[in-house]
């Protein structure tokens, strides 16, 4: 056998073992980060308001609706924000869409809402959907082009 001085073949041993290790553990979180990803959705609520909620629940969230009606409701927040929540025929909140004018200033980041920045279009414009069929919707995150964007998300339940 060839020895090199100073040189330690259990070393190795000890090295391999602990870089075996790390890389189990980054597979194992990124595995876990992945499964959390298609199962939690980062953008669960608006106010308050989640999707499934009664029509009453989210009314006594948000106040008066300047438009209310039995399958809609339509919120506007500081001339910036327009929120639309539609019920179903159980008077359940089955979508959220609200609409960040202005520039999109008060609109949280794409990536809280949807997880990584939204697909870019050739017009400026961009877009990226979510689905998460164990919470039962998805949600989107939509950018308009132009020097004034309008940023929607939405949250809707998913159809079966």
């Amino acid at each position: 056998m060839f020895v090199i001085p100073g040189f330690f073949p259990h070393r190795i041993v000890v090295a391999a073992t602990l870089l075996g290790f790390l890389l189990c553990a980054g597979v194992a979180m990124a595995q876990r980060q992945r499964s959390n990803d298609e199962d939690t959705p980062l953008f669960a609520d608006f106010k308050g308001v989640r999707i499934g909620m009664s029509a009453e629940e989210a009314r006594k969230k948000l106040g008066n609706p300047k438009d209310k009606s039995d399958e809609l409701d339509l919120y506007v927040f500081n001339d910036s924000q327009a929120l639309q929540i539609y019920y179903d025929k159980a008077k359940t909140v089955t979508a959220i869409s609200i609409d960040f004018m202005d520039g999109g200033a008060d609109a949280p980041p794409a990536k809280t809402v949807v997880g990584s920045e939204p697909d870019a279009r050739p017009d400026g414009s961009s877009y990226k959907m979510v689905r998460y069929p164990k919470a039962g919707y998805w949600v989107s995150y939509s950018k308009t082009a132009g020097n004034s964007p309008t940023i929607t998300i939405t949250m809707q339940r998913i159809e079966h």
